[in-house]
């Protein structure tokens, strides 16, 4: 084995403020930090680097640096990546020095923290044969072989030994070798994981990159930090099962998971965030709200809405279908199933059908469950001829679909077998595209900002050209890519690309909501199509007499109303904005000499559209408000002998306290008009 080493050939090195540097080439990133200053050599982490002169990029590597693969893969060569300060320079590169306040950075660390449990988990636990240790949005695991299961003080001893190696400091060197070398070495140890990754990542011939520290080499690409002191935050956090290769047919593997942080006061703020996140779990609120429930009777990922939960449902679509009538779409409805033959047509049979039901088989033919609304919406549309004039045809439907999901995956609202779908499918001209997809995002933010979302992330998923589950010509896609690209960069909105990750029909944006706790949210979607349109022999008469072949958009805002309320659920911790909440205000009457009083005023509010709901129960008073503050209602009105002779209210404003009476007809116009505002604050 051998270690990279610096040869003398001259290279350049852009920095930050655009000055270039020459340098001997195998210079490395934490040379040129140390030149500028011995301070920033102390505080950086790891180095971002880009080629001064332009490459041909492949937009499969951003994908694969992200994946697991990257821990194994050879050297990238993308125009973008992150290396370790110890990795020798060849090349004329722009370079930007990461502290530890980059996301980057943090990412890295997590993945040099996974190899310090490993060296943790072999000191203690020998016999132990090591998977892979990823990083991870929240932290990093480790997959282990081990006969006899972890215990919960084996993993406080394995946190315990982890403080030992980052106290010991010890460097993460990059050591490069030959492939058979490493195998025979893991086949030597009977590591079956590792030669299982060297085989499928490597090919014949290849130099392996290996990491060390101390006594313990892991195979991965890397990179680290420049040692493990520098992982100064951690935790041991968890223990799951997971089988080889995700088959239930090998080895059963234990999953220790941790996280990592560069100071403890991030990582004791991840672990309140994590607080947070539990006390706002849509399946804890939605059972201590009386929301929904799902039956075990009945079957997994089947949603039962209860009344409460019904209203805000009834609210939500109420308002989507409102505005599409006012955006000029035409609502329709289609069956719940349909003919096999239909999904053979659409390609869903072909390419989707892992995540349908089994196919029935009645009297004349055998039938599906719909997974999508979009061949009912066709047939609409093929119902009667088209001309020009009659495009676009936009059809929506809040039609109830169901996709299998896996045992085990499915959870709470957020992901389910049945569900209904806000789906629209605009059939339009060629050069209708582009407007109508502008028109499709902006009605998309309508609903994030409507609903009290302010922050979204964008995202446009294109095709891999070498996976078989795209269908069309690679021009069709090249033109459907570039019509989305031109909406997005025409509104000025930021973007990320993700390739492979378009609909097997057509590229898409997909739009990311960004909660109250930061997270990050997948609902809205708008899909380019020509594929189905093509497949079904859609027509409309152009203004030249001949017929033409439409184009579709396909766009779900709320993506599922099951998995919008969870958000929601989860967003306002169940505390919804008065037009949402399903009970908006509470009366309380002091006695029950003030029972009268409260029926009156409970008919008045009713009368404007209010949601009232009043407790004449012998409780007392302060229960009373109790019970209505544990159901988070908007606002409590507190009834007695005041209130009654002065036709008033008062009013105890949830999350505010009491704010003392006010006239009925004031209360009743304040709150109409929170209503009517759809306003998030009370």
């Amino acid at each position: 084995m051998h270690y990279p080493c610096k040869v003398s050939n001259p290279i350049k090195i852009q920095l930050p403020d655009g000055s270039v540097r020459e340098v001997p080439a195998g210079t490395t990133p934490f040379d040129i930090a140390n030149s500028i200053s011995p301070r920033l050599a102390a505080a950086v982490v790891v180095a971002r680097i880009r080629p001064l002169t332009p490459v041909a990029v492949n937009e499969n590597e951003s994908a694969l640096e992200a994946s697991e693969e990257a821990m194994y893969s050879g050297p990238a060569s993308s125009s973008e990546r992150i290396v370790g300060l110890s990795q020798p320079l060849h090349e004329n590169v722009a370079l930007e020095l990461l502290k530890e306040s980059d996301p980057a950075a943090l990412r890295v660390a997590r993945h040099s923290a996974a190899h310090i449990m490993a060296t943790a988990l072999l000191e203690l636990f020998p016999e132990t044969k090591l998977g892979h240790g990823p990083a991870t949005d929240s932290g990093f695991f480790y997959d282990v072989y081990r006969e006899v299961p972890f215990t919960e003080a084996d993993l406080a001893a394995i946190e315990a030994r982890m403080a030992e190696v980052v106290a010991r400091d010890e460097p993460f060197v990059q050591i490069l070798e030959p492939r058979d070398q490493a195998l025979a070495d893991y086949k030597s140890d009977a590591e079956f994981m590792k030669i299982h990754f060297i085989e499928r990542f490597t090919k014949p011939g290849d130099e392996i990159s290996l990491y060390r520290n101390g006594n313990f080499t892991d195979f991965c690409r890397g990179p680290h930090v420049p040692s493990t002191g520098r992982v100064k935050a951690f935790k041991v956090t968890s223990i799951a099962g997971a089988y080889w290769l995700g088959d239930e047919n090998n080895q059963q593997l234990q999953r220790i998971y941790g996280t990592a942080f560069f100071n403890a006061k991030d990582l004791d703020a991840h672990f309140k965030q994590l607080e947070e996140i539990k006390a706002r779990d849509h399946r804890v609120l939605g059972k201590q709200l009386d929301l929904f429930s799902i039956q075990e009777v009945a079957g997994a990922g089947l949603i039962f809405w209860h009344p409460k939960g019904g209203l805000i449902r009834k609210t939500m679509e109420d308002w989507m279908r409102d505005e599409c009538i006012r955006r000029g779409y035409q609502m329709v409805f289609t069956p719940h199933i349909m003919r096999r033959e239909l999904w053979k047509i659409s390609g869903h049979e072909e390419n989707y059908a892992e995540n349908m039901y089994p196919p029935m088989e009645l009297d004349d033919a055998e039938y599906r469950l719909k997974p999508m609304n979009c061949p009912g919406h066709i047939l609409i549309y093929k119902n009667s001829p088209k001309s020009y004039r009659d495009l676009p045809q936009r059809y929506a439907e809040l039609g109830n679909v169901y996709r299998y999901e896996r045992s085990g995956t499915m959870h709470g609202l957020l992901r389910v077998r049945g569900f209904t779908q806000d789906d629209a499918h605009i059939f339009c001209t060629p050069e209708q595209i582009e407007g109508e997809v502008e028109a499709c995002i902006d009605f998309a933010e309508s609903v994030l900002k409507t609903f009290g979302f302010e922050k979204f992330l964008v995202e446009l998923s294109t095709w891999d050209p070498k996976d078989k589950k795209f269908i069309g010509s690679a021009d069709k896609w090249e033109n459907a890519v570039g019509s989305l690209t031109r909406v997005l960069d025409r509104k000025n909105i930021p973007y990320r690309t993700i390739p492979g990750e378009a609909a097997f029909y057509g590229p898409k944006i997909d739009i990311k909501l960004v909660d109250v706790l930061g997270r990050l949210w997948q609902l809205s979607t708008v899909q380019f199509d020509w594929n189905l349109p093509a497949r079904f022999d859609l027509e409309y008469i152009g203004e030249d007499g001949a017929p033409h072949q439409p184009v579709m958009v396909h766009r779900a805002l709320f993506g599922s109303v099951e998995r919008f309320f969870g958000v929601l659920i989860e967003h306002y911790a169940g505390a919804f904005p008065m037009w949402l909440a399903p009970v908006q205000v509470g009366l309380v009457p002091i006695s029950e000499k003030h029972h009268d009083y409260a029926k009156s005023v409970q008919q008045r509010l009713e009368a404007a559209g209010l949601r009232v709901e009043a407790d004449l129960s012998n409780q007392k008073m302060n229960a009373k408000i109790r019970d209505f503050g544990l159901q988070k209602v908007p606002f409590i009105l507190i009834l007695g002998d005041k209130e009654s002779a002065s036709d008033s209210v008062s009013v105890r404003v949830r999350a505010k306290g009491d704010e003392g009476s006010v006239p009925l007809d004031t209360f009743l116009d304040r709150a109409k008009k929170l209503v009517v505002d759809h306003s998030m604050e009370l």
